[in-house]
């Protein structure tokens, strides 16, 4: 007689009970994954910053100053695009010392328009308008510049993105040129011209001037020289757009433009439908690295971190545009010192009520404390707060 024997094998109960386990084991581990995989990116956007740092500390080295914001080529002949009109961002002057040597020789060369446009035939130096969609330098993605968390990329033929911005401090009147016009003439106007205008002038970078560490009066480790942005993914995220054509030409409190006319209620991290922004996508934030006016590679410490942005009109004039980013709870910011940290959006911004310094009109507010508290003390250069002083 033959002994038959049994072949082991599951049953289904103990089939279904593996596949439970298994399944509520990838539920428990896929957050810790997508948290390692932010991380990974959080600290790969901190190093862009940290090479970023590094670059403009070379500059100054080399120049004893820093590259100017909204500089470049001055335009002679009004309407002659063979020209910038002083409108670089500090982003085209630090690309030879951050390893983009060969994109920053294509800038500084004159090169010739194969793209048709019948006048001029060749760009000059420095470039044309940062609005030529023609120049290819322009339309050149620097990875260096962009934060790997953010997933809004350009398509063919766009201008490239940049997530990465000058700190223009804690006030914004008249900075959008700082009384310097297209043809590079100091304006002696007493509100709007150059002197008039340095007062609000407060941060590490000022439209179409230089600024050195020597004006770093509150120390290079308590100023912010750079901020995160998020490219608009023109989907009418707060972190993304700025509000535009704002009452009061912009000059009124930073809270009386957070209504729920602009922002909706149920939606808090979005404008609503009836908020007037920008409608080129072409022309909002993080789409232009190479522009260095008010709006594409400025930002401010006046609302705290991932807030509303809002502008007196059209991008490239003058309004307070917030540091925001995409990871959780806050946004790097670049120190003077070359330092990178992270601030949360829940840093203390003080009064949310008073308008900028500047805005009140006069020279009053000249000298002031700032009195958006610790993220606005954060961003002045020079304005000998101390946290005792800190409203």
């Amino acid at each position: 007689m033959q002994n038959s024997s049994k072949r082991p094998g599951f049953t289904l109960v103990e089939l279904l009970v593996v596949i439970a386990i298994i399944g509520v084991m990838v539920g428990l581990l896929l957050p810790a994954v997508q948290a390692a995989r932010e991380a990974a990116r959080r600290m790969s956007c901190g190093n862009n910053f940290k090479q970023l740092g590094l670059g403009l500390h070379n500059y100054h080295a080399a120049y004893n100053r820093l590259p100017m914001n909204a500089g470049g080529s001055r335009n002679p002949v009004p309407g002659n695009n063979n020209n910038n009109e002083l409108k670089l961002s500090f982003l085209v002057g630090v690309l030879p010392f951050i390893e983009s040597q060969a994109l920053w020789e294509q800038i500084a060369s004159p090169m010739t328009n194969t793209a048709g446009s019948p006048n001029p035939a060749i760009f000059a130096a420095m470039g044309p308008l940062t609005e030529n969609g023609q120049y290819t330098p322009w339309r050149t993605q620097t990875p260096s510049f962009r934060c790997p968390s953010d997933p809004t990329n350009p398509v063919t033929g766009q201008f490239g993105f940049n997530n990465y911005a000058a700190c223009g401090g804690d006030a914004y009147f008249e900075q959008h040129h700082a009384g310097i016009t297209n043809e590079g003439v100091s304006s002696g106007d007493t509100t709007w011209g150059d002197e008039a205008a340095s007062r609000w002038g407060r941060g590490a970078f000022r439209s179409r001037h230089f600024t050195g560490f020597r004006d770093f009066l509150d120390g290079t480790a308590n100023t912010i020289m750079c901020g995160e942005m998020v490219v608009d993914s023109n989907t009418r995220e707060i972190v993304g757009a700025a509000l535009m054509n704002q009452p009061g030409n912009v000059c009124n409190s930073p809270v009386s433009y957070n209504t729920p006319a602009n922002v909706d209620p149920l939606r808090p991290k979005f404008y609503t439908a009836g908020a007037t922004l920008e409608g080129n996508m072409n022309n909002t934030r993080g789409r232009r690295w190479q522009d260095g006016q008010y709006g594409y590679t400025t930002v401010h410490t006046i609302v705290a971190p991932n807030g509303i942005s809002a502008s007196r009109s059209w991008y490239g004039n003058f309004g307070f545009y917030t540091m925001a980013s995409r990871h959780q709870g806050g946004c790097h910011v670049l120190m003077t010192d070359g330092a990178v940290k992270f601030v949360t959006d829940s840093i203390e911004a003080g009064n949310q009520n008073r308008p900028a310094p500047g805005c009140t009109g006069g020279g009053a507010d000249a000298g002031m404390i700032s009195p958006y508290g610790l993220w606005g003390a954060l961003g002045t250069r020079s304005s000998k707060e101390t946290n005792a002083e800190v409203p």
